[in-house]
């Protein structure tokens, strides 16, 4: 066993992770369809395309609002 380490150690915020998903053994179930909602979607590939002909080339540096043209 290392120096350092704490053997059996558990913070609090682990603690109450564990005690609420053993109160509660639905809520992985809840948490992974919340995320289906906005987040595991499929694209077409025709968005997608549309979407990146539509960028714009970022400048080097994005907060300078001077142009050339003001330079001069």
């Amino acid at each position: 066993m290392s120096f350092f380490q704490r053997p059996h150690y558990k913070s609090e915020a682990t603690q109450f992770l564990d005690k609420l998903k053993a109160d509660r053994p639905y809520l992985e179930a809840q948490q992974q369809e919340g995320r289906s909602l906005l987040w595991d979607k499929r694209v077409s590939p025709q968005v997608w395309a549309d979407y990146r002909a539509g960028e714009v080339p970022q400048k080097p540096y994005v907060y300078q609002t001077n142009t050339e043209a003001d330079q001069s």
